[in-house]
């Protein structure tokens, strides 16, 4: 049995975590796994859209704790084993952004610690409504640093302060009004609901919404003339694609586009 699944239904991935007995941990071996999805849909042009989801009762609990505590104890790793595991989920999370195909978190149950980091590192996200979200570490005398980072690019930082420091369980609902999910849905629509924005998304000119996705998160760490140049060279590389003139030609003649891709 696979630790992560895939299996594409047109131009949409789906990636599920598949260590339900255990609640999808971000083990070593699950994170190998993710990253090497992430490296072959890098190179896969003909998927547009890319869905995360959990088997079982949650999304994800986060990192696999038992394994964490044998690193530690191990006389060969210790500090050198932390590094790695941190180095490793960042190659992850920041590789999910850096994907040219937009990715959905599709959350049930609970996304916690560096579960809820998932989920702040995937570009949207569709939760059920009984699913809840924590960066509970500090609970256990962890300050959960590295969800942290994705965390606050999601949510104001005072709210974000607070459920670093507090460890509590936030509803799906209280999620969507932070800015952590985009939306909320009955369990039993969530997968056609994720899947409905998947190949919305998927719909559009592949080009375009890949140097797009790259804009949006270049200009945001940037001052705003600097934004605004970035976004213009994007703007004038996307007009003199073939394919967007296509496009606006289409729309001008009150037709479909036929794009080549």
């Amino acid at each position: 049995m696979a630790i992560l699944e895939r299996h594409d239904t047109g131009p949409v991935a789906h990636l599920r975590l598949n260590a339900p007995e255990r609640l999808n941990p971000l083990s070593d071996a699950m994170l190998a796994a993710l990253q090497a999805q992430i490296d072959a849909l890098c190179q896969d042009e003909t998927i547009r859209a890319v869905v995360i989801s959990g088997a079982g009762k949650v999304f994800c609990a986060g990192h696999d704790l038992r394994e964490m505590q044998a690193g530690r104890q191990a006389e060969d790793k210790g500090a050198a084993y932390f590094a790695d595991l941190f180095e490793r989920c960042e190659r992850v999370m920041t590789g999910l952004t850096r994907l040219p195909q937009p990715v959905i978190a599709q959350v049930h149950g609970i996304a916690a610690a560096a579960g809820c980091q998932l989920v702040a590192s995937c570009d949207m996200a569709v939760a059920a409504e009984d699913a809840r979200f924590a960066v509970n570490g500090v609970n256990i005398g962890l300050f959960c640093s590295t969800p942290m980072v994705a965390l606050s690019r999601n949510l104001p930082r005072k709210q974000a302060f607070e459920l670093l420091t507090t460890g509590r369980f936030i509803p799906a609902a209280e999620a969507q009004t932070l800015g952590l999910v985009n939306r909320v849905v009955p369990e039993a629509e969530l997968a056609a609901a994720t899947q409905a924005l998947a190949e919305s998304v998927a719909s559009k000119l592949p080009h375009a919404v890949r140097i797009g996705k790259e804009a949006f998160y270049a200009q945001a760490e940037l001052p705003l003339d600097a934004a605004y140049a970035l976004a213009g060279q994007v703007m004038v590389e996307n007009m003199l694609d073939r394919d967007t003139d296509e496009g606006i030609t289409a729309f001008l003649e009150k037709r479909k586009p036929g794009w080549s891709t």
